[in-house]
């Protein structure tokens, strides 16, 4: 028992002694000691280095490091303590050649109503001014826009804009990077609302070019010039263009010089060419107008006597014709000429109209006789002193020929005769027997009718038709069944291939 004692008692003093030494006593343990007998920070292997960024700086590099931002600064005071940026470079002994590059950002909405079209760019421009040469360590400088007010800067405007937004959030998106031999880049990122004059002749198979002009406000030609450098205009489509209605299919640039009373001046314009995606109004105007014409067609197939429903159905089409027409036009700027689109709802019109024509020349040249003839006459008879008899009524028979209105009294005879006619259908005032001594009276149709037309149900093995075009007016229906679809057909094929190789 005091064996044990003892033994406690001196591992006791043992471990007391490293305990309070510390890491001391680790580092003579070497690095086979056990962590738990560690307190405070645990040291690193003498054989591991430490990494460069932990290495404490000496009073040297941190002199250095701290050197080369006064030596800029000397710079960049060196060179805009002298320079006047209200004055261009190379002012009164050459042109400044400004080199321009443009990146699209996004392009559209297009805007038909209002001829103009949106586009957002970054706008590059490059030139060199001697006046901002320096030596040193740097390759160039860079300038955020609150410094480039300080330097001189072209004044480009584009032409035909209506309205330019300049990027300001977070801050002005500008910037200038000058380099050591002089050269000087500035980009700027803007949003223009530019004028596009769109020729809609070929609504809606039409292509456009929309312009995009810019050029110097002040400078004319011999002080300042605008050029493409290896013309490459980089066109970002990972971004959402806002074309809707329309595809791009490419850009071209052109470089001219315009005289004005101020000079003559370097202009360079881009060409956005689009093309209109045709899906849209095809579902939005073609198809109804088609279809619509193709419902009035239905009347052929009802029967005349209906005269309600072929009337109702006729002005329906007529009617839907009309509001296609307005609401093609509702988005549409107010040209004074005629589009393709326009024709074609123009010639579905005439259709629908045409149809419903063909019902009222129907029903005018079947049934104008039947009502003059159901009308009452009072007649009264006259005296007659020689003969107490009737009047003698001589009615000429005729093969060739029918009886259709006769206004003699004294035909009472013949009234059998005219009622069996209304019943089975109306007669043709064309088509009147000639008496002796007597002219044939036109009645109540014109005389294209009379010579060419007939509107009895059998009018057939008659002379007087022989070497002339036979109109069977109570076949006007089956003509309309026929002739309308095909004609519809033919205007239809006929409308694409001048538009789609236009």
């Amino acid at each position: 028992m005091l064996t044990k004692v003892l033994l406690i008692l001196l591992g006791t003093f043992i471990i007391l002694p490293s305990r309070i030494e510390g890491p001391h006593v680790e580092s003579e343990k070497g690095p086979s000691a056990s962590d738990d007998d560690v307190y405070g920070p645990k040291p690193q292997a003498p054989d591991k280095e430490l990494p460069p960024e932990e290495i404490k700086p000496t009073a040297i590099d941190t002199h250095d490091r701290l050197g080369k931002m006064p030596t800029a600064t000397e710079i960049l005071d060196g060179i805009l303590n002298n320079y006047d940026y209200k004055l261009r470079p190379g002012i009164g002994e050459r042109p400044t050649v400004v080199t321009v590059e443009l990146s699209v950002n996004t392009l559209g909405p297009i805007s038909i109503l209002d001829m103009e079209y949106t586009i957002d760019i970054t706008f590059y421009q490059t030139w060199y001014d001697e006046r901002l040469r320096f030596n040193g360590s740097f390759e160039s400088f860079v300038l955020n826009g609150n410094l480039v007010s300080l330097l001189w800067i072209p004044d480009t405007f584009f032409r035909n804009s209506k309205r330019t937004q300049e990027h300001s959030i977070t801050m002005p998106n500008q910037m200038v990077r000058i380099h050591k031999d002089g050269k000087v880049l500035y980009t700027i990122r803007m949003t223009i609302d530019a004028g596009c004059s769109l020729h809609m002749l070929k609504f809606p198979m039409d292509s456009h070019s929309c312009p995009l002009s810019f050029s110097s406000f002040s400078y004319p030609e011999n002080e300042i010039i605008y050029k493409w450098e290896n013309f490459k205009l980089v066109i970002n489509e990972s971004n959402s263009w806002k074309l809707f209605q329309f595809d791009f299919i490419g850009v071209s640039n052109t470089t001219e010089t315009i005289t004005t009373v101020a000079g003559d001046y370097v202009v360079m314009t881009l060409f956005f060419n689009v093309s209109r995606r045709f899906g849209f109004v095809a579902f939005q105007n073609y198809v109804p107008s088609s279809v619509t014409t193709m419902i009035s067609w239905i009347s052929f197939w009802i029967k005349k006597d209906c005269a309600p429903a072929r009337t109702s159905l006729g002005i329906t089409s007529v009617l839907t014709m009309t509001t296609l027409g307005t609401f093609s036009r509702k988005n549409f700027p107010r040209v004074s000429y005629i589009t393709a689109l326009d024709f074609y709802i123009a010639i579905c019109f005439i259709f629908c109209f045409c149809a419903l024509m063909e019902f009222a020349v129907l029903n005018f040249l079947t049934y104008n006789r039947t009502a003059s003839r159901g009308s009452p006459k009072l007649r009264h008879p006259r005296a007659h002193a020689r003969d107490p008899t009737p009047s003698r009524v001589r009615v000429i028979e005729h093969p060739e020929a029918f009886v259709c209105d006769i206004e003699d009294p004294e035909e009472e005879e013949e009234s059998e005769e005219e009622e069996s006619e209304e019943e089975e259908g109306p007669s043709c005032p064309a088509r009147q027997s000639v008496r002796p001594g007597s002219t044939p009276r036109p009645g109540g149709c014109c005389k294209w009718c009379e010579k060419y037309c007939c509107t009895v149900p059998t009018c057939e093995g008659s002379t007087w038709q022989q070497g002339r075009l036979f109109i069977h007016v109570y076949r006007l229906d089956n003509y309309s069944r026929v002739i309308f679809p095909v004609t519809f057909i033919f205007f239809n094929v006929l409308y694409w291939l001048v538009c789609l190789n236009l």
